[in-house]
């Protein structure tokens, strides 16, 4: 070995040897000293610059000083850190001192620098997942474990619900549950089959869950989405007995876990056992042997194919499609009904022969009405559910059957019972069925009362109660045309957005005023913005009739209004825009899905058929002089002493200009004053309303106000067994016609009276002017036009005036007769409610400013049938 290789390593580079060793030799046998590194040891590493640990700062690496190994190394830097020694080399890349002893978990890193030292490693994180999967296994596991099924004897315990009118004492109570629980054995075959085949086909072999029907119903919650139900019969059977009705997530976690329980549990036979005597079947019927009893009077056993078809179609949602309630729910369920014996027929539950056999609806029996929904009870109780749901979608028809809910209505019982006795006391008075059998029979009203700038319903009239087999709510259902009382809306419309065809300064529609003039004359002509003619099916010249012949020559919109005059008003309708006039009704509280096609020339003078709830609702914006508030029913829902929080009273929003709301009532009190509505004039006050008429008489509306209170009276005939809008021409031995001005009228007067007979009268406000005159191409010139200050000269409309006068305006009007009557000539139909119009006839024609939007108008009645349409319809 070379005399280099021997030389001793020391500290300072000095002569003096190591302890325990001769100057400079290599150590004889045995192990180094403590601290000292092996000079046998294979792979010695390279020693840092600084020297071996221990050696002093400054010492020079050589060739006799060993290189330490990484395991050499920390050995030394733990013995060095038990020492309380603090170097460089001691603390590791990170620097600082090293720990004391061995941490159980190294976080963060010892010995890392930077973003790596909070990094965890991969057996941090592997360690990590697992503590957290095997949390989750037994979690998981003692849920499961502690998850119990009761007895479905125990499950649902009914409550009766309250209802209170708004001044807080008690309208009625509605529970006690009609529910029978029978084995499957007395449920006949074919109702089950038919459940399966309409609900959950693969019930027989499935493991009861749908996971994409839960993260489908968890996303759309997270999200506000809508809610949705279980899809197949075990979710849906461990929502109906185990759970509440609210979507929430906590509640979906645990109907996962009971159905996992009682998928395993229990028998196909006894899941579908239990669902089935826990569903909900409406009229009042929880389970299928009440159902079965409500529906056909028998036992459950005893269905045939046919009637457990329509049963299982009840499943859907009994409101909507119990076939007894509405001509639209009838037409719902037959379809349903129809769908589910095909799914029969296809999972081979039902052969395509006996399939054949079900070829007639099986309409169930009449529904037996409780004694405490008698009157007008049930359809306030059924307005009321109606907001409920609308407002709160977790509380469904099956969850206020099985009660424990305290409802706060809006209803005061003395308007409630006024006007139930002038429906009755005016029907009594000019209806006899006995004498006028073919005029005076299934003569029917709706009626509303809403508090204008508040919106809550005070009293409604639904028809002559459950008990008395009628059970559609006449004052919340749509499908009866509203006829001229469709008016204010085009005439709202001119004065808030302006007619098209003329401009002002700003390049805008000219916002228009009542005193502008339009042609009177029957059989006029009607043109488009762009100043072509409207045209009928077969491309002819359309013409709107008026209820009167003749031709008045041109009449200012307010003389129109009063006397209810069409041609004006269809030809302004089309001046501003059918799709406008839309759109500020529905502003006004009207329902989109009530509105006719706004694109025939027919819409401005009302074939949309909105609830007499609504009418009385966007009536009552002029009355609050062009504030909108939603109609409501309900003011405070309480679930077991809980207030459940979505029934905050709605919040008025400006939706109309003031002045314009302001002109409008004036131009309704001259309706009642000179106009179809004098006999409003009986209540000696200030009112304003207006008269509403159909083609052929099928529908007559009044629809009036006072500053205090709004109220819509419609009045139509449809015979129940078959449900279609028949004639009221001749009703009440009327001669000539049946109009707005008539019974609707007198029934509003008579009800006002007692309504607001501890009401002092108040006046309406004097209205400020407002906008332009703008008349109709060929009007005579007039001395003063009588604008607004505001307006401007390009705001005053321009017009030559004809080579002879126009025959004076009153000679003509003087028949106080109100109809919003089509042409008289039928025609092929392409509007969906009154068709497309007639075809032209010869009659001289008068000129108008180009108007409206391409349309053709529509002559033949609307389709039959008051169809429920709630408050949301």
């Amino acid at each position: 070995m070379s005399e280099h290789r021997r030389r001793s390593h020391n500290s300072g580079g000095g002569d003096e040897p190591p302890e325990g060793r001769s100057g400079g030799q290599p150590y004889a046998y045995g192990n180094p000293p403590q601290g000292a590194p092996s000079y046998d040891t294979p792979g010695r590493a390279r020693a840092n610059r600084s020297g071996a640990p221990g050696a002093p700062r400054g010492s020079r690496e050589t060739a006799q000083q060993p290189r330490l190994s990484r395991a050499e190394m920390r050995k030394a830097s733990q013995k060095g850190g038990r020492k309380g020694a603090a170097t460089p080399a001691a603390g590791g890349r990170g620097g600082g001192k090293p720990p004391g002893k061995k941490r159980f978990i190294d976080y963060p890193r010892w010995g890392k620098s930077g973003v790596r030292r909070w990094l965890p490693s991969w057996k941090q994180c592997l360690t990590i997942f697992l503590l957290a999967f095997g949390s989750g296994v037994g979690a998981i596991g003692v849920t499961y474990a502690m998850t119990s099924i009761p007895n479905i004897k125990d499950l649902v315990k009914d409550q009766n619900s309250i209802y209170y009118w708004a001044d807080g004492s008690e309208m009625t109570r509605k529970g006690t549950t009609n529910r029978q629980i029978v084995p499957l054995s007395d449920i006949s075959p074919n109702l089950q089959n038919a459940v399966i085949a309409a609900e959950n086909e693969s019930f027989k072999t499935d493991s009861g869950i749908d996971p994409q029907g839960i993260a489908r119903a968890v996303y759309n919650m997270a999200t506000g989405g809508p809610t949705q139900g279980g899809s197949t019969i075990t979710q849906q059977y461990v929502k109906n007995a185990y759970l509440s009705q609210d979507q929430t997530l906590s509640r979906k976690v645990s109907e996962f876990f009971i159905t996992l329980k009682i998928n395993q549990k229990l028998s196909k036979d006894d899941i579908l056992d239990g669902y089935l005597n826990t569903s909900w079947f409406g009229r009042n019927a929880n389970g299928i042997q009440a159902a079965s009893q409500a529906y056909y009077g028998i036992n459950a056993k005893d269905l045939d194919v046919c009637q457990s078809a329509m049963l299982a179609g009840l499943l859907k949602g009994a409101t909507d499609y119990d076939p007894s309630l509405s001509k639209a729910n009838l037409d719902r369920e037959t379809a349903r009904w129809n769908y589910v014996l095909d799914r029969m027929v296809v999972t081979h539950s039902l052969t395509a022969a006996d399939r054949a056999k079900c070829s007639t609806f099986p309409m169930p029996i009449a529904n037996k009405t409780a004694s405490n929904m008698t009157g007008e009870i049930g359809y306030l109780v059924d307005t009321a559910n109606k907001y409920i749901e609308a407002q709160d979608p977790s509380i469904t028809d099956a969850a206020l059957a099985q009660g424990g809910y305290r409802i706060y209505t809006t209803f005061q019982k003395d308007k409630v019972d006024a006007l139930k006795k002038a429906v009755d006391d005016i029907s009594a008075q000019n209806l006899n069925p006995t004498k006028r059998p073919d005029t005076d029979t299934n003569v029917q009203v709706g009626a509303a009362s809403v508090v204008p700038g508040d919106g809550a319903i005070v009293a409604i009239y639904g028809g002559p109660g459950y008990d008395q087999n009628h059970f559609v709510n006449n004052a919340d259902a749509s499908g009866v045309p509203v006829g001229s009382t469709f008016k204010p809306f085009v005439l709202a419309t001119a004065m808030q957005t302006g007619v098209l065809t003329q401009t002002g300064a700003d390049g805008k529609p000219t916002r228009i005023n009542e005193d502008s003039r339009y042609s009177g004359a029957d059989m006029s002509t009607i043109r488009k913005p762009d100043g072509s003619l409207v045209l009928d099916v077969n491309n002819k010249p359309f013409r709107q009739k008026n209820d009167d012949p003749g031709d008045p020559g041109f009449v200012t919109l307010r003389k129109a209004m009063e006397v209810s005059m069409n041609v004006p008003y269809v030809q302004l309708g089309e001046d501003v825009g059918g799709t406008n006039v839309m759109a500020l009704a529905e502003k006004m509280g009207l329902k989109k899905e009530s509105f006719a096609d706004p694109s025939t020339a027919s819409f401005a003078i009302g074939t949309s058929t909105p609830s007499a709830i609504r009418m009385a609702s966007a009536y009552s914006v002029f009355a609050a002089r062009g504030q909108q508030t939603d109609p409501y029913s309900v003011t405070k829902v309480e679930l077991n002493g809980t207030v459940k929080p979505a029934f905050t009273k709605p919040t008025p929003k400006p939706v109309l200009d003031q002045a314009v709301a302001d002109n409008i009532t004036d131009v309704l009190q001259g309706v009642v004053q000179n106009g179809t509505g004098t006999k409003a004039k009986a209540l000696g006050r200030p009112v304003a309303g207006k008269t509403g008429t159909t083609d052929k008489g099928v529908s007559a509306w009044f629809d009036g106000y006072t500053p205090q209170l709004t109220t819509a009276v419609s009045m139509f005939r449809e015979d129940p067994a078959n449900p279609k809008l028949l004639s009221l021409t001749g009703t009440g031995g009327a001669i000539g016609g049946f109009y707005g001005g008539n019974l609707p009228t007198e029934i509003f007067t008579e009800y006002m009276k007692a309504a607001l007979a501890n009401v002092p009268p108040t006046d309406f406000p004097t209205p400020a002017p407002i906008n332009t005159e703008v008349d109709a191409s060929g009007a005579p010139s007039t001395a003063s036009p009588s604008p607004t200050a505001s307006a401007t000269a390009s705001d005053t409309a321009t017009a030559a005036a004809p080579s002879t006068p126009a025959a004076p305006v009153s000679s003509a009007l003087a028949p106080p007769t109100d109809a919003s009557t089509a042409p008289s000539v039928p025609t092929p139909s392409c509007d969906p409610f009154f068709g497309c119009g007639p075809t032209g006839t010869a009659s001289p024609t008068h000129g108008h400013k180009p108007t409206g939007t391409p349309s053709a108008p529509a002559s033949s009645p609307p389709p039959p049938s008051s169809t429920g349409g709630g408050l949301l319809g």
